[in-house]
């Protein structure tokens, strides 16, 4: 079973009658889901995910001015709910906050995440937010949410980047691929700097994975997940055997090439560039010049990293 079924089965057996008999005047106004950090919320978890932080634990979000009203009553009720459940038992909660489940305020869950109680309202608030930080806070499952404030910020955020933005850190990616992997890589190794070579790999394999899941329009994970959430994307997630096999190539430079024709022809089926040839760095200014908003347009080639 995993992590987000076992929630899911807690909060049907003893979260949702607590909140029916203990709170039936604002039940409606308690979101109930598994969200935030952690491979159970990303569907990832299996066996050794066990070792820490997995019990059959949900999340409560309640509004601030929610909390001040009846926040601890609810924090009292969810940690009075039985400790074990189908054989996993429940963490303890610290009464200082850094929680995971129980009774989370919605505008510190975002603040924490996006920096901001509410989702990204300019392309500079979007370019600083890490994509992990943005996978966190759109991961899991939400049950219920009646008054609809963290679904509704929820919402904004699983609509993806603003193509303006997409553009631009796709672009700053591409010329990281053509960087490392068609400039640095080949030069390194006719040098026989093979250290040097295989830190031109790692840096092109980074930026290709975070490359794959822009042109999805999909949060890049925490960098530990990211190939297993590469797999699940329907646009060029074949790339994960050609880019897991890059260091130990004998032609590293016949793969980059490779991986970069596949890219170029995903540009021009998205019309984001309609260049003929492979050469990432010309792509990666060609996808530029889509970008519409002149001041995104504008910045360092680099500057979506």
């Amino acid at each position: 079973m995993q992590g987000i079924e076992l929630a899911r089965n807690y909060y049907e057996t003893y979260g949702a009658p607590m909140l029916e008999t203990q709170f039936p005047s604002v039940v409606d106004r308690i979101a109930v889901g598994l969200v935030g950090e952690g491979s159970e919320c990303l569907g990832f978890d299996d066996s050794i995910s066990r070792d820490h932080d997995f019990e059959p634990g949900f999340c409560l979000f309640v509004t601030e001015s929610d909390y001040r009203e009846f926040g601890f009553a609810l924090e009292r009720a969810y940690a009075k709910l039985p400790k074990t459940f189908e054989g996993f038992r429940r963490a303890t909660l610290s009464p200082v906050g850094g929680n995971r489940h129980g009774v989370l305020v919605i505008e510190d869950f975002y603040r924490r995440f996006l920096g901001a109680p509410h989702a990204p309202e300019s392309p500079d608030h979007w370019l600083q937010i890490p994509s992990s930080a943005l996978r966190a806070a759109t991961s899991g499952e939400v049950w219920r949410d009646d008054l609809g404030v963290f679904t509704a910020i929820r919402n904004k955020l699983l609509a993806g980047y603003p193509q303006d933005v997409r553009l631009k850190k796709l672009a700053a990616h591409t010329i990281g691929m053509a960087q490392s992997g068609q400039y640095n890589l080949p030069r390194c190794l006719s040098r026989g700097e093979i250290g040097a070579a295989g830190l031109c790999c790692s840096e092109f394999v980074r930026h290709a994975i975070s490359a794959v899941y822009l042109l999805n329009n999909v949060y890049e994970p925490f960098y530990k997940w990211a190939y297993r959430g590469m797999r699940d994307l329907p646009l060029l997630s074949g790339l994960e055997q050609e880019l897991t096999a890059l260091p130990k190539a004998d032609d590293p430079v016949a793969v980059v090439e490779n991986v970069a024709e596949k890219f170029a022809k995903a540009f021009r089926l998205q019309g984001i560039s309609n260049l003929a040839h492979n050469h990432l760095s010309d792509h990666a200014y060609e996808i530029t010049n889509r970008i519409q908003d002149g001041n995104i347009r504008n910045l360092h080639i680099m500057d979506g990293i």
